[in-house]
Formats: C-alpha cells, sequence, structure tokens
C-alpha cells in the first residue's frame, strides 16, 4: 500500500508539526505560499518528465523541486539572507539533483525518539494522561497508515530514520518524566537496538540513559543503566522534577553530583535540554547559561546543549550578548566561560532548532552563521528530534544545500558554509565525541543488514512524507497536562 498515492505531500516538510515541546504556530504567510508555490512547481516538473505527481515527489529531483520553490517563495517574500544552492537544473535532472542535496557524508544524529505505546510507563495517573496525549497527538489511532506499525514505535523509527533518510547512527533519547512516568523507558530503547542487532546493525543505534537527578533514586538507577543498558551517553532536562521544580547543572545538591556519577560510572557524554522552555515549568530552569558553567568545571566530559537555548517565539537575529533569550543566551555563556571556535568540550545541538529556522532563511542565516562563528563548526552536532517530524531526509538535503548569502556574510562576518563544515556538523563532531572508529565503522554499516535492505527498499521506495508530532494547540495542551501528573 502506498503511503500517499496521490503525491499530496511535498518531500520537504513546511508544516505545524512540533516536537511536543512547544506550541505548534500558524505558518507564516511567507510559508505557506512557500508550499503552494513549491505544489504547483512540482506539478510542472512532473509533467515535463512524464512522470506521476508520486512518482516524481519519490526522486530527489521531486525534493529539488521543492527547495527551489521555497527559494522563489521566500525571495519575494523579501527574505534573502539564506538559500538552497541548488542547480536550476536539478528541477528536471535527477543527476543534477544528487549534485544539490545527495551526498556521502557520514551522518550522525544525537537525537531520535520512540516511544512505547504499552510500557509500564502507561499505568496510573500519569500513564493515562500520556495515553491520552499520543491518541490525541496522532489523531486517536494508534496505527499509520498501513495498519503496519505505531507510528511513533522503535518498528517505526528504524524505517523513518534509516529508511527513508541518509541517517547512518542514530541515538534513542530520553524524553521528560520520572522513571515509571517516561514514555521510552530504558528497556524499550534498548528494545529498538535489539531490532537493529538481530538483523547484525545494532552498531547503528546507541542510547542514552535518562537522569532526572532531582528523583529519588535518579543517581543510583544511573548505575543500573550503564550496567544493565550499556548506556553511550546521558540525558537530562533540567526544568523537569518530580514536584515542579527543576535544577541547575552547577548546583551542588542535583547537579554536580549527576555530573560526578558520571564520571564514576566512566560514561562522560552529557546531553541536555536547554531552551524550549516546557509548558507548566519554571522558565528560569530553561536558561542554557548553566552547562556552560558545568563544561568549564568539568573539561573531561562533553557537554552537549540540545536545542541549543532556542526560544519558540524569539526571531534569532544577529548575536546581541545583551539579548537574554533564544540561542544569543548559550553563544553569551560560552564566551563569558573562556570557550573559543572549534576548542572546548561544550557542543551545542541543532534539533528541532533547524527544523524550525530551515523555512525562515533570514533567521536560518543567522542562526548556523553565528553558531558557526563562535561556536565553530567542530562544536555543533546534528539532532533532528525524529520521529516527531517524521522521517529527516527533508531537513538533511535542506542543511546539505543551505547557504548564507553574500550581503549576510559581508554585514556580519559570517562564513560561507562549507562541505567540510557540513561533514563536521552532520557526524564526525558526534563520532570524535563518541570514540567511534569511523573507518572500522563505515566497513560495517556498508556491509549491513540495513544496508542490504535499504538498497531493496530503493528500488520501489514508500516515503510517507509524514510528520507525527501534534500539530494544534488541543494536542499540544494534553501533553502540558500530562505534565501535571506526578511520576508513576
Amino acid at each position: 500500500m502506498d503511503f500517499d498515492p496521490e503525491g499530496k505531500r511535498l518531500p520537504i516538510k513546511i508544516d505545524t508539526a512540533t516536537n511536543a515541546e512547544y506550541y505548534p504556530r500558524p505558518l507564516t504567510a511567507a510559508e505557506s505560499e512557500a508550499n503552494s508555490h513549491a505544489h504547483h512547481c512540482v506539478d510542472q516538473a512532473a509533467k515535463a518528465t512524464k512522470k506521476s505527481r508520486r512518482d516524481f515527489l519519490k526522486t530527489l529531483a521531486g525534493s529539488a523541486t521543492t527547495l527551489l520553490a521555497f527559494n522563489q517563495a521566500f525571495a519575494r517574500a523579501g527574505q534573502t539572507g539564506g538559500y538552497f544552492s541548488i542547480q536550476k537544473e536539478a528541477a528536471f535532472d535527477v543527476a543534477a539533483a544528487a549534485d544539490s542535496i545527495g551526498g556521502d557524508e557520514f551522518i550522525f544524529d544525537v537525537q531520535n525518539h520512540c516511544v512505547d505505546p504499552s510500557g509500564k510507563w502507561a499505568r496510573g495517573k500519569s500513564g493515562e494522561r500520556w495515553m491520552a496525549v499520543l491518541n490525541q497527538v496522532f489523531g486517536q489511532r494508534r496505527k499509520c497508515a498501513t495498519g503496519e506499525f505505531d507510528c511513533y514505535s522503535a518498528e517505526q523509527m528504524i524505517k523513518e530514520v534509516f529508511l527513508d533518510s541518509d541517517t547512518d547512527i542514530s541515538v534513542v533519547s530520553a524524553l521528560w518524566g520520572g522513571r515509571d512516568s517516561n514514555p521510552t523507558p530504558m528497556d524499550y530503547a534498548e528494545k529498538a537496538r535489539l531490532l537493529a542487532a538481530s538483523g547484525g546493525a545494532g552498531h547503528r543505534i546507541l542510547i542514552q540513559g535518562g537522569v532526572m537527578p532531582n528523583e529519588p533514586g535518579g543517581l543510583e538507577f544511573m548505575e543500573v543503566q550503564a550496567r544493565e543498558f550499556g548506556v553511550a551517553a546521558w540525558k537530562t532536562y533540567p526544568q523537569w522534577g518530580p514536584n515542579g521544580t527543576g535544577y541547575f547543572m552547577d548546583d551542588s545538591k542535583y547537579g554536580i553530583p549527576l555530573i560526578e556519577k558520571a564520571r564514576d560510572l566512566g560514561v562522560k557524554i552529557i546531553s541536555a535540554h536547554r531552551g524550549l522552555p516546557l509548558g507548566g515549568m519554571d522558565y528560569r530552569y530553561s536558561d542554557p547559561a548553566d552547562i556552560a558553567r558545568a563544561a568549564k568545571l568539568y573539561p573531561d566530559v562533553n557537554f552537549i546543549c540540545y536545542h541549543s537555548g532556542f526560544e519558540v517565539g524569539i526571531e534569532e537575529g544577529p548575536y546581541r550578548p545583551d539579548n537574554a533569550q533564544g540561542v544569543d543566551r548559550l553563544i553569551k555563556a560560552h564566551q563569558e566561560n573562556g570557550f573559543r571556535p572549534d576548542a572546548g568540550n561544550l557542543y551545542a545541538e541543532l534539533g528541532s532548532v533547524w527544523r524550525f529556522c530551515m523555512s525562515k532563511p533570514d533567521q536560518a542565516a543567522h542562526l548556523l552563521g553565528k553558531l558557526i562563528k563562535y561556536f565553530g563548526a567542530e562544536r555543533i552536532c546534528w539532532g533532528t528530534d525524529a520521529l516527531w517530524y517524521g522521517s529527516p531526509q527533508d531537513q538533511i538535503q535542506a542543511f546539505r544545500s543551505f547557504q548564507i548569502s553574500d550581503a549576510f556574510q559581508d554585514q556580519y562576518a559570517y562564513s560561507a558554509i562549507t562541505p567540510q563544515m557540513r561533514r563536521q556538523i552532520f557526524g564526525l563532531n558526534a563520532a570524535r565525541i563518541y570514540g567511534l572508529d569511523l573507518p572500522e565503522l563505515q566497513t560495517m554499516l556498508h556491509n549491513d543488514s540495513i544496508s542490504h535492505l535499504k538498497t531493496i527498499y530503493g528500488e520501489s521506495p514508500n516515503p510517507s512524507y509524514e510528520t507525527f508530532g501534534p500539530k494544534t494547540r488541543r494536542a499540544f495542551l494534553e501533553i502540558i497536562e500530562a505534565q501535571k501528573g506526578k511520576p508513576g
């Protein structure tokens, strides 16, 4: 069964879907016009190449046509700070499209999600709330269009991330919540890894241990996760707390003990949700300044700032030290704690922030321009927050082709984005952090079961081009209600 037989969905997705951590925002006039213009251009290109819309959209030329149409629409709206650098011939020529948005980079996605629809977290009052959330998010249906996989399951993640995108390695990242109320409990994250391992591709999935040090027994549970599940890193949400109170990563009560425990266990990668204030929780604990202070205190531990301090509703512009909102807060903390470009143990991560900004060229140019300028391309990590946004392939193709305009480069002293910078961000940085032997790993990737399956799948691909995160205010409010419940 074809997911979209009439080709109604574009391969580059601009919609109101979120990662369930911020309100869905109405599309801007420019975004709506970009979608409309892309549909028109796709119709013309499909006819010119004598293909059906669906067949055309499955090709690289379909994605290239969509991005070229976006360029035209955004330029008409006056957004010229960034653009997708794609040959015009790519709209009709698959080889030209491959030159523009194809690639052979090693892609290591440090932030993916899947959700266990029937784990013990689903029991009790908080579990009932979460299940209501999932039903609301997915339109009160637990299955995808084919009825084969749950939309947010480990199986679906493998399809969307590894078959429908160029992702090589994925980290299954923990969600917020206590041990008994977390939609991605450790045994389910392990299931995702075992699913890949059953076909000899277990090296493709790494898992994080969820750490809530302000939850009773949280530090002790780190030992269980390290011993029984072999976690490769830790994930924490400093905004969350069992009584509604968060913590700072450098405070002596919770933050420092977490870091010390990570060091003692020999798992010295800590990823933290910083920015994207969670509904109903204390805003002050979303400030990313603490992760920079913690990184300075512990130079032997790598800290990855998930979302880079980004806040929806705060327009990203050139860096201003006096701006107390958005990504500028992280850059300021980075500077104040003595970090320099391409050096140190503090990393910015692009999950959700790139997806949000890639349909806003001026903001995208400022986001990437200032992070590369101050952090350096060697201190930025690729993350997509899939499965909330469906397959990450559209984010990959958009990032591969995005370029900062000459005018913005001159005005703001930004660098052009080079192929080497993209390689660093896409995966080389994360490979270094996680201590991967890249030559050995790439040999394994080329010969494992997923690689062989992808070759077969590529002969008749069936991408959904669908997003799964909440798209309405009502769906998001269900999540806020779920967050109000105590664990268990």
